[in-house]
């Protein structure tokens, strides 16, 4: 079974979220392909699709909105799963969803959407990000919960093998 994993990331963050997602599932004997949105010509030849995004200013990123325009017929007819990376702190915020996650469960039909923490590098960030963090009094720091992404991956190969 072939699950693509794909994430739009600014700065790199999520996207090892996904590598770690699609390690998961690699040790649970799935075939897996990561890659960022606007690189997924096609989903034919995957069984299932996890998509996440990095989230700004409470939005998925256009690349990762996008892939489910583009393929919003054949994303309907495998199975789907969404997260996004965002929240920072130990207690993290914001603890909303994204908003334009409603409509994209409902788009693609997903299983389920997770939340996971963020990390915030100010050595990666553009100087308008550093004014808003800034503004939001966001810690700097790596907030992903490692375990709890692979146990999702987890329950996620668990699901794909009971069909």
């Amino acid at each position: 079974m072939k699950v693509l994993v794909s994430v739009a990331s600014r700065h790199g963050a999520s996207f090892e979220i996904a590598e770690e997602i699609s390690a998961t599932l690699a040790g649970a004997g799935f075939q897996t392909a990561v890659l960022p949105p606007d690189a997924v010509t096609s989903l034919e030849g995957y069984d299932a699709v996890i998509l996440g995004s990095s989230v700004y200013v409470g939005h998925w990123m256009d690349a990762a909105v996008n892939l489910v325009e583009r393929f919003s017929k054949e994303i309907t007819t495998i199975p789907v799963w969404l997260f996004s990376s965002g929240p920072v702190g130990h207690e993290p915020k914001p603890d909303d969803e994204p908003v334009d996650v409603a409509n994209l469960v409902a788009a693609t039909g997903a299983r389920e959407h997770r939340v996971f923490a963020g990390q915030v590098d100010r050595s990666r960030l553009g100087l308008g990000e550093k004014v808003l963090l800034t503004a939001v009094r966001a810690p700097e720091g790596d907030f992903r919960p490692w375990d709890e992404i692979r146990a999702w991956a987890g329950e996620i190969a668990t699901a794909l093998r009971k069909g």
